[in-house]
């Protein structure tokens, strides 16, 4: 069962996260701004291979295989000119092209979800994934407000060792609960993605706001500063998260 658990873990966040960079790097190559690496692995693992290599882009596989991400600069080039020098709409459109692309990928596997394990309609299934979508996108306004409030709670949260074990029961529970479960990962990492919080797509499209009122772009350093603060802020949820997971496993 820990076996199924890690390899469905594995298998099922690669997958959302890949879509969720494909969304950044189809909208980067629509504007017209370069991306030079693709990757699968986190991103500060060292790169073990180049998978192929398309235009200037260099397709990737990192150390450690959780999760991935596209580079809009080169080596030693921490600017990423490009990206910072397009349009304001269109950093927009890449900035947030993750998690929608997320949230229609969600759309669509539930679809089949529906269909097959309820036995709807297709009309039927196709409104009932969109209800899906937008209870996950109102609970987590929800939950904002509440969190904001002083009133939100981590109990419904799951770190990466409660997601493997919830993955590996929906494997063991045969295909179609998978996909049902990839689905709702994929709908709630792209719904997270747009928390106006640090280090976060959302985070990054407040600070283009800014600038957009401002009239006047914000510093590299200032970009590095913010999301080096939100990413550390993040590993430490992330850190405490999967402390009570493993807690909760242990009792």
């Amino acid at each position: 069962m820990i076996i199924v658990s890690i390899f469905s873990f594995f298998a099922i966040f690669t997958i959302v996260v890949l879509v969720h960079e494909m969304g950044h790097f189809f909208a980067a190559r629509k504007a017209g701004v370069k991306v030079y690496e693709f990757s699968i692995g986190f991103p500060f693992s060292p790169k073990i291979a180049t998978l192929f290599r398309h235009r200037e882009t260099e397709f990737t596989l990192r150390l450690l295989p959780l999760g991935g991400f596209v580079s809009f600069s080169t080596d030693g080039d921490e600017e990423a000119g490009d990206l910072f020098g397009t349009s304001s709409p269109y950093r927009a459109l890449i900035l947030s092209a993750g998690a929608l692309f997320n949230i229609g990928f969600a759309f669509l596997l539930l679809v089949p979800v529906f269909v097959s394990g309820k036995h709807l309609p297709l009309t039927a299934a196709i409104s009932e994934s969109a209800g899906a979508v937008w209870s996950v996108i109102s609970g987590t306004a929800a939950f904002l407000v509440n969190a904001l409030s002083g009133h939100g709670s981590l109990d419904n949260m799951a770190g990466p060792v409660g997601i493997a074990v919830i993955a590996g029961k929906a494997a063991a529970k045969g295909f179609m609960n998978a996909v049902y479960f990839t689905g709702m990962l994929s709908l709630s990492l792209g719904v997270m993605n747009l928390i106006p919080f640090p280090a976060l797509d959302g985070g990054q499209l407040v600070m283009l706001l800014i600038e957009t009122l401002r009239k006047k772009p914000l510093s590299v350093k200032t970009y590095q500063v913010v999301n080096a603060v939100g990413f550390g802020l993040f590993m430490v949820l992330t850190i405490v998260i999967t402390y009570r997971d493993i807690v909760k496993l242990a009792a």
